[in-house]
């Protein structure tokens, strides 16, 4: 396990969430997604590339056979800020017609993203839609939608590690932390 000496550290200005709470949380999440979805037939989506790593930790923590599928949504680039514009770059494979879908996300920021996969699920039929994420962001939020499931509520600060990148970068980080606006220019 990397050590937090190691040198992607160095990019933080602290460390928000430590891989210990992360993997507290994320069982507790399992848990109660388990007894929520008993007898129910369930279709996780996972949100790449961002949800990943909080993804198959999750998967891992559910007791109930589970299908899962992937889609890929592209609203940042190499910028820090959304850019209003859902692009959707991966759709799914299968049919979720009378499945109950839970998208899995990394974090829930502007909301954009979320409400419009939400919505574009909705047209393909299936029995419910509900988002689990990581990390909830309400300070940046721009559209109506809240999270039905989430670990943490952290501050508008830039976070990287455990699936959350910059530019591509810090996402194999275990613990969540701040990335130094001197990395990415801000202030």
């Amino acid at each position: 396990m990397m050590d937090t000496n190691a040198a992607l550290y160095g990019d933080l200005t602290q460390i928000l969430v430590t891989r210990e709470e992360i993997a507290a949380a994320v069982r507790k999440l399992g848990q109660q997604i388990t007894q929520d979805y008993q007898g129910k037939e369930l279709m996780m989506v996972g949100i790449l590339k961002g949800a990943v790593v909080f993804f198959a930790d999750l998967l891992r923590e559910i007791d109930l056979p589970v299908k899962m599928e992937f889609m890929a949504v592209s609203s940042y680039g190499a910028t820090t800020k959304t850019t209003g514009v859902v692009k959707l770059v991966k759709d799914l494979t299968v049919d979720i017609t009378g499945m109950h879908v839970l998208i899995v996300e990394d974090i829930v920021d502007s909301g954009m993203t979320l409400s419009y996969l939400s919505k574009y699920l909705e047209t393909r039929g299936a029995a419910s839609i509900k988002i689990a994420t990581l990390l909830d962001k309400p300070e940046r939020r721009r559209v109506d939608l809240k999270a039905d499931y989430f670990c943490f509520t952290i501050p508008d600060k830039f976070v990287v590690g455990y699936g959350l990148d910059y530019d591509e970068k810090y996402r194999n980080l275990p613990d969540i932390g701040v990335l130094d606006p001197r990395v990415y220019g801000g202030n």
